[in-house]
């Protein structure tokens, strides 16, 4: 039976990978700081699994604290999620963003080196591409400039792993991920934000059950057929299972370079208004919205190209995007 290290194991979609990752007999460690998740977690994907994870809370901005954890457990990979990842917050508070999300991958990949774990997988996201010239994007698309520091900690993450597989015995692979949204079908576990949501769905959500006045919708004149923002919204379990996929594929040495990258998606795009329609038409929740500016470091349109993802790792999203939206709301009512 494999280990598996998850950072970031409690957020949201860690504990759906956890989840994934227990279902096919992986045993799993979890380091949290819980700076954006709960403990309670932890007993949720207990629950649903019927196995318990271990459970360090360790910051991995502290080298010495991840130094000791490598000392003292043996694994045999590594998936990433821990990191901040707001691009909004990023803009205004760009020095934590870089401490945190690069720092702490940093001492992980330095101990990693040191005892000799040679499987990563970096949890990367499509903001690498900033705005593309062509959609849907595929991986050979050019990496922009950052539209945020959120953006450049995973555009400098991925080169710093690049980096490092060139020296090391390291075998990576970044999944960059487009927009997840949903909750397991348990509703035990989702996205549970601590403050005010980032991310449009929780803001849905929580509109809909009455604990916001109203949603805002962040521009309402981009060059879209609707003027709102057009994303790829996959559902978080087909995100999680594209992670063991990816996993299979490193302990089994199936790659085909050192490092490897593939996108996550489900290769359609859907504007901010036909996700309000959708969730509107498929829980019966009517939402209070309002149009607001634009936010900065938002682009017009990003939506997936999943061919090498489908043909590779032999992985395809197969959740709706109604899907995803009614799990959202089965699990917001159980908050």
């Amino acid at each position: 039976m494999h280990k598996i290290l998850v950072t970031g194991g409690l957020g949201f979609i860690g504990s759906h990978t956890v989840v994934e990752l227990q279902n096919e007999g992986f045993e799993v460690v979890i380091i949290d700081d819980l700076s954006n998740s709960t403990l309670d977690v932890l007993d949720k994907i207990t629950a649903i699994t019927n196995v318990k994870p271990s459970f360090f809370k360790i910051d991995l901005k502290d080298k010495t604290a991840v130094t000791n954890f490598f000392n003292e457990n043996t694994i045999d990979g590594v998936i990433h999620f821990a990191a901040s990842k707001a691009v909004g917050e990023s803009v205004e508070k760009p020095l934590r963003y870089y401490e945190n999300n690069i720092g702490s991958l940093i001492y992980l990949l330095q101990q990693m080196n040191a005892k000799n774990v040679n499987n990563f997988i970096f949890s990367s996201s499509c903001t690498v591409y900033g705005q593309a010239d062509e959609l849907p994007i595929t991986e050979n698309a050019p990496i922009k400039p950052a539209e945020s520091p959120y953006g450049n900690t995973k555009q400098i993450g991925e080169e710093i792993i690049k980096d490092t597989t060139k020296i090391s015995e390291l075998k990576a692979i970044a999944l960059r991920y487009f927009n997840p949204i949903g909750a397991h079908e348990s509703a035990k576990i989702g996205e549970l934000p601590i403050g005010v949501p980032q991310n449009l769905i929780p803001f849905v959500t929580q509109t809909a059950a009455g604990l916001r006045n109203e949603l805002s919708v962040f521009g309402s004149d981009y060059p879209t057929p609707d003027g709102t923002a057009i994303r790829d919204y996959i559902h978080v379990v087909d995100l999680a299972k594209a992670h063991i996929i990816a996993m299979q594929r490193l302990l089994k040495n199936n790659q085909k370079k050192s490092f490897e990258v593939f996108n996550i998606g489900t290769g359609k795009g859907n504007s901010v208004l036909e996700v309000i329609q959708s969730f509107e038409k498929v829980t019966g929740q009517k939402l209070n919205y309002k149009f607001t500016d634009r936010r900065e470091g938002d682009i017009t349109a990003a939506y997936a190209d999943t061919t090498i993802a489908n043909n590779e790792l032999g992985w395809k999203a197969k959740l709706t995007l109604e899907d995803a939206l009614l799990s959202a709301w089965k699990w917001q009512k159980t908050l």
